[in-house]
């Protein structure tokens, strides 16, 4: 039987590049994007067919419950679900208006929290199910400028060792992937060499490195409630 994987963020960035490997493996894909056109084009494009294209923002209660209602009515039962939506909106806490902060909780944390739930009821059904979440290096050690989404990543930690707990019996893993800085679209506009300079590998990750480390976490039967840091040596720098 084939796998599914639900990819929320799954359109762009590391989520983009996380459903064509998973595609790549065989998996059947559910591809979940605020863009309902670049879900639709990303589904499209990956190996395999019958792939399933879905707009949703996750920080939505309603978006959310719909969706993997969907995902279960059209594909089954669920084996993987890799959270990678997120947003950034860097500034000093001073300059940080409330409403960026909770936009940023809601997104990065929140929407994590709401999949996972929706997810789990089909998971206890399928063999080998586990659930990658991905933070960010800032989320472990913090970065002047970056208050409230250093926050937003730092609380997925707490929450993925918990759950990693509640539904270990059920033989459901959870684990977090932290980032450093990765090329995407959200570190377009760091050109500052200082950046370079501080990375002791020399350079910014590919969506494609950390995808292998997600797919690593998916698919290790004895890996659960655990951190794993893919910044090409940041921490050792900060």
């Amino acid at each position: 039987m084939s796998r599914l994987a639900v990819v929320c963020g799954g359109s762009r960035g590391i989520g983009k590049a996380v459903s064509r490997l998973l595609a790549e493996r065989g998996c059947r894909l559910a591809v979940l994007s605020r863009d309902e056109a670049a879900a639709k084009a990303t589904a499209a494009s990956l190996p395999g067919a019958d792939h399933l294209a879905l707009s949703c923002d996750v920080s939505k209660e309603q978006e959310v419950q719909k969706a993997f209602e969907a995902i279960q009515k059209q594909c089954g039962n669920i084996t993987y679900l890799v959270n990678s939506a997120g947003i950034n909106r860097d500034a000093l806490l001073l300059r940080t208006k409330p409403e960026d902060m909770l936009a940023l909780l809601h997104t990065n944390l929140l929407g994590t929290m709401l999949t996972c739930r929706a997810a789990l009821r089909s998971m206890l059904h399928t063999q080998g199910a586990a659930i990658v979440n991905i933070g960010s290096v800032v989320g472990l050690r913090g970065n002047a400028g970056q208050c409230a989404y250093s926050a937003s990543k730092a609380g997925l930690e707490g929450f993925t060792r918990s759950l990693a707990k509640e539904v270990a019996s059920r033989n459901i893993r959870v684990n977090l992937l932290a980032p450093g800085f990765v090329r995407t679209d959200m570190t377009a506009a760091l050109k500052d060499e200082s950046v370079l300079r501080s990375i002791p590998l020399g350079r910014f990750g590919e969506p494609d490195e950390v995808a292998q480390a997600v797919l690593f976490l998916l698919e290790s039967p004895y890996v659960t409630g655990q951190v794993l840091v893919v910044d090409g040596g940041l921490q050792l720098a900060m």
